[in-house]
């Protein structure tokens, strides 16, 4: 007998295979691609659809209930990936802190990070409302396999979307030729569903990238041999940064008010921000105390880290919500360059306090994300709140456990590539760890010469800054909206204003982040997705009998997003799988519940 809707039996059930099945499965995902890959597509996808088979007894309103699953369980894969920053301790030779320091230092820093998420949804989704294509993913997977209507008109095109990830996923892996392209699923996927006038950016800022990349080697910005996102992602990271500092100033009397209605506002579920900010406090002081009493990092160090939160968390929500990429990595990277210039020379005090910002902005940002989810399919936030606290909890406990498996199943992950990098073409080959190569870098130059760094973050501040102000006067200029509009010309124009000219550098910044080929891709992905619905579109309107895909599915479950979707989910699962099947045939899982 299924527990009735609602109930605490209900909420049980959910909160255990979320925590039990949902969240170790995705930290096997994230915690196999962070070290495999560098990056990680986030649990949420993955959790979506397993969770719906729970759920889906209970009809259209089991979304909700896989919602909060999805957000307790991609909570757990999140800082399941964080174990990275153990690696870097074990690239450096640092003395590692016993692990329930480790547990107890991850829980504080993403339970501080959850509730600067939870502060900044007012503005972010309810105002802004941005896409965050793996939150609409998401909405769409749940909305579609709990609703038998929507499921008979969604099925083909999300399912076709999560047969071909998985297929071209299962390709790039066996054949050399293709993963020479840099194909990836998921960011053909993001791109599909962003469409060409946000990804056609990246294209162009990689391509400039490739051209500069000759002179930036002779000038001393890169060494012979290094891809250009070695520095474009400073100053990527500074353009969003120079533009995000005009969106704050211009939300900053918008934010004040939404946080006045959401304290009054009691029937939508809306944390009151009085208790939010408490627990943000709350936090931060336990964090405090952690870093200094126990792990003994400086106090204005931890201070410094905790400040930068706020800012990182407001860029790299931005970030992720225009373009589903969150450069956790690029805040770490920035956070350790700053202190070094404020004089830190220690490398452990520099990893230590980065991590406030990684994992912060990790699970804050996922807390966004799903924010974003639950605000389409009308679920509780204060739920959704706890259920992501307890993911939290159970997560700092994965994130240390997983790691070990993870090391004790893969020894050639132990070894510093940063140092011997020889081993990225022979032992390592297929574990390039590029994160926490990134971190092990930054964290070598601590007694360096920053200032042409800090440079080029400082230029990609001014130039992010004055596009932003361009795109706020042009854009939003009455005549310029009027004239876009007159005909397919002034429409191509305004195309090529708005997408390449002035593009949004929280678009545009995709380029700096990621390798050439994977801008190339994602801008693929976009010019496909608008292309689709330029073509198609005239056609359905113009068929006899023809009825609105809006009136059958909500207007966010476009073909395209439900394609682009699956695309993402299947990379995924395909990931789920080697991440398992590699654990399972070394024998390390067996290893470590043994106690070996």
């Amino acid at each position: 007998m299924k527990p009735a809707l609602g109930s605490w039996s209900y909420y049980l059930l959910l909160a255990a295979v979320a925590i039990f099945i949902l969240g170790p499965l995705g930290g096997v995902t994230a915690a196999y691609m962070n070290f495999s890959l560098g990056f990680f597509v986030g649990g949420q996808v993955l959790a979506g659809i397993l969770g719906s088979v729970v759920t889906l007894p209970y009809g259209a309103e089991g979304k909700h209930g896989a919602n909060y699953m999805q957000t307790m369980a991609a909570s757990v894969a999140s800082m399941a990936a964080m174990g990275v920053l153990i690696q870097a301790m074990v690239w450096l030779g640092m003395p590692q802190p016993p692990a329930w320091q480790l547990v107890l230092y991850f829980l504080c820093i993403g339970m501080f990070g959850v509730g600067v998420g939870m502060l900044y949804t007012p503005i972010l989704v309810d105002k802004l409302q941005l896409t965050y294509p793996s939150g609409l993913a998401v909405a769409n997977i749940l909305r579609a396999l709990t609703d038998k209507r929507i499921l008979k008109t969604s099925v083909s095109k999300l399912g076709g979307g999560i047969g071909a990830g998985i297929g071209l996923s299962v390709l790039v892996d066996k054949v050399a030729a293709i993963a020479a392209t840099g194909f990836s699923s998921a960011t053909f996927g993001g791109g599909i569903i962003l469409g060409a006038r946000i990804t056609v950016s990246a294209i162009l800022v990689g391509g400039l990238g490739e051209l500069l990349t000759p002179w930036l080697v002779e000038s001393g910005y890169l060494n012979k041999g290094d891809p250009f996102r070695k520095i474009g992602f400073i100053f990527a990271l500074g353009t969003i940064l120079g533009a995000a500092i005009v969106d704050l100033s211009l939300l900053a009397k918008d934010a004040v008010a939404k946080f006045k209605a959401a304290k009054d506002q009691k029937s939508d579920g809306v944390t009151k921000v009085g208790r939010l900010v408490a627990w943000v406090a709350f936090w931060a002081m336990g964090l405090m105390i952690v870093a200094t009493q126990i792990l003994n990092v400086p106090w204005y160090w931890v201070l410094f880290a905790i400040a930068l939160a706020f800012v990182f968390q407001m860029i790299n929500g931005i970030s992720q919500g225009i373009t589903d990429q969150n450069p956790i990595s690029s805040a770490f990277v920035v956070t350790v360059l700053l202190m070094g210039l404020l004089g830190l020379r220690d490398p452990l005090i520099g990893l230590f306090a980065g991590s406030i910002l990684l994992v912060s902005c990790t699970v804050g940002v996922d807390m966004q994300q799903d924010r974003s989810t639950g605000w389409r399919l009308g679920s509780d936030r204060s739920i959704q709140f706890r259920f992501q606290m307890i993911g939290v909890v159970m997560g700092a406990l994965i994130a240390v456990l997983m790691t070990r498996v993870f090391l004790s199943a893969y020894p050639v992950l132990k070894e510093n590539l940063f140092a011997h990098p020889e081993l990225r073409e022979s032992a390592a080959k297929g574990w390039q760890s590029a994160m926490t190569y990134k971190f092990v870098g930054v964290l070598n130059t601590l007694a360096k010469d920053q200032n042409k760094t800090l440079g080029v973050m400082g230029l990609g501040v001014v130039l992010g800054l004055l596009i932003e102000v361009a795109r706020k006067v042009v854009l939003r200029h009455p005549k310029y909206v009027v004239w876009k509009v007159k005909n397919a010309t002034t429409r191509a124009l305004d195309f090529v204003v708005d997408g390449l000219l002035i593009a949004s550098p929280y678009a545009s910044s995709f380029g700096g982040f990621v390798d050439f080929s994977a801008s190339v891709w994602f801008g693929l992905g976009g010019v496909a997705s608008s292309a689709f619905n330029t073509l198609t579109k005239p056609k359905e309107a113009a068929q006899p009998g023809h009825v609105p895909e809006g009136e059958v599915l909500p207007d966010d479950m476009s073909t395209t997003s439900l394609v682009g979707g699956g695309l993402i989910a299947g990379e995924s699962l395909f990931a789920l799988f080697l991440g398992l099947s590699g654990l399972i045939a070394s024998g390390a899982i067996v290893k470590i519940l043994s106690g070996e």
